[in-house]
């Protein structure tokens, strides 16, 4: 799903998708694209933030909120640093500055929708009584189910499939933001508080004082 107002850089992005294999579906304002975004099933969605009518921070804090699993590449030209981690942080996948080489933004799509999919081995994480569903991006305690956001997902992921090994900030940041710098944000801190929330104990995910985090094994 294109979500681009912009029908010069729109019909030039869908070009290059539908060349590389990828069925396009196009909106050209934000309620638009937030009614087709929640009313069909996509692999993906590429959101541009400068939107007319509903702005393209609102339609992607509608669609995570109606479906925490929904990976969304965020496109826009505003440049600050704050932009960026506002919009990672309210769960897109991830984020594509303008102007951008196509090539970029191809590689960044096929590697979001290498996320998607599990590996064929395994369709779940399972630590105790915590199991993660790889597919369905939903977590279970004692067999209690609870969606989880992509960044959510992607944290808790990485934590149990680290074999109870203490995972710092910078090694977060990195394989769940994709971040290779410190934005001086708390937005690993404030995810763990969520997730603990959600495993209903704020044991299941230990803070390593100096270091970062782990997950408790039994």
């Amino acid at each position: 799903m294109l979500i681009e107002d912009d029908d010069g850089v729109a019909r030039l992005i869908a070009r290059a998708l539908s060349r590389d294999g990828h069925v396009v579906e196009r909106a050209g304002t934000g309620e638009e694209g937030l009614r087709y975004a929640t009313g069909e099933d996509f692999d993906l969605v590429l959101l541009d933030l400068m939107l007319p009518g509903l702005h393209g921070s609102a339609v992607l804090a509608e669609l995570i909120r109606r479906r925490p699993h929904q990976r969304i590449i965020v496109l826009s030209a505003v440049p600050e640093v704050g932009t960026r981690v506002a919009c990672l942080e309210a769960g897109a996948a991830d984020f594509v500055s303008k102007p951008f080489a196509l090539a970029e933004l191809l590689a960044r799509v096929r590697a979001r929708l290498r996320d998607r999919a599990p590996g064929p081995a395994a369709d779940s994480v399972v630590i105790g009584p915590i199991c993660l569903d790889l597919a369905l991006h939903r977590v279970a305690v004692d067999g209690h189910w609870t969606a989880l956001s992509y960044r959510e997902f992607l944290l808790l992921r990485h934590l149990m499939e680290s074999g109870g090994r203490a995972c710092d900030r910078s090694e977060l940041l990195h394989a769940v933001w994709g971040m290779t710098f410190d934005p001086g944000s708390n937005v690993v801190d404030v995810t763990v508080r969520r997730l603990r929330a959600k495993l209903d104990h704020p044991d299941r995910i230990e803070t390593v004082r100096h270091v970062g985090y782990r997950f408790a094994t039994p």
